[in-house]
């Protein structure tokens, strides 16, 4: 099977312009098959506060009403999404940039209403990736850069949380390539003190996670991001990884971030 590598960028990596024309030179020079996931809430909360429509988050989830669905269709869709494509143009890589909808590639549901109104948010299973499509656009030598918008097949579109898209998509490839997963961000990976970056935990295992999260080492919204990546090595993802974006160069040496193992 053919690498493939899915990236999913997000934390203030996008927020700094020098930050993330590193990352997509980086990117550019990642050898082989890629697909490119990103976010972008923290502009989209900026854009909604100029526009009066304040973010309302619990839990650290936004809540998407029809105003702030406005505004991140906007934010993701277009002005982050159309950026890194135009940027990745410039440094000679052919991307394509999407949303769930585009190509029918991402198709989500909403988010039942439980003790929570979340609004319009999606939720993936395990048929929302149509793999078929990406596979498509990768052997056309385009390389997908998806942002965390999806739809649910009847025109409504659906904000969905970036970690659990790159997620799904890496599972619904790994029947066709070699998939790996490599979540970017401002640190060096999974730390055990949040403020020393020499305190990196190189590996963690499936039956590690629970413990981690008992002595708080593993907390907030890295809570979400490590069971969504041990998920996906349960369904037959190769390697995830945690790690810094400007040490991307590093992700086919030994020593790049947080490796997760089942």
């Amino acid at each position: 099977m053919k690498q493939l590598t899915i990236i999913k960028i997000g934390g203030n990596v996008i927020d700094d312009s020098e930050k993330l024309h590193q990352f997509l030179l980086d990117f550019t020079a990642l050898p082989g098959d890629k697909v490119l996931i990103h976010g972008g809430g923290k502009i989209a909360t900026e854009l909604g506060n100029t526009l009066g429509v304040e973010a309302k988050m619990v839990e650290g989830r936004r809540i998407t009403d029809i105003e702030t669905l406005r505004v991140v269709t906007m934010v993701y869709a277009g002005l982050i999404n159309k950026n890194m494509v135009a940027q990745l143009q410039a440094k000679g890589c052919n991307a394509i940039g999407l949303t769930g909808a585009d190509g029918n590639v991402i198709k989500a549901v909403k988010r039942p209403v439980k003790t929570i109104d979340y609004g319009f948010v999606g939720d993936l299973d395990a048929s929302s990736v149509s793999s078929a499509t990406l596979d498509s656009l990768l052997k056309s030598n385009l390389v997908p850069v998806l942002c965390a918008i999806t739809h649910d097949g009847d025109s409504q579109l659906l904000n969905t949380n970036a970690d659990t898209i790159a997620s799904a998509v890496a599972v619904a490839m790994s029947s066709l390539y070699d998939t790996r997963l490599v979540y970017c961000f401002e640190k060096k990976g999974v730390l055990r003190d949040v403020d020393d970056e020499l305190s990196l935990v190189a590996e963690i295992k499936s039956t590690e996670f629970e413990t981690l999260q008992q002595e708080g080492v593993v907390s907030g919204g890295m809570i979400p991001k490590l069971h969504n990546a041990f998920e996906a090595i349960r369904q037959g993802v190769k390697a995830v990884y945690i790690g810094k974006a400007d040490e991307l160069p590093q992700i086919n040496l030994q020593g790049f971030g947080t490796r997760l193992i089942d």
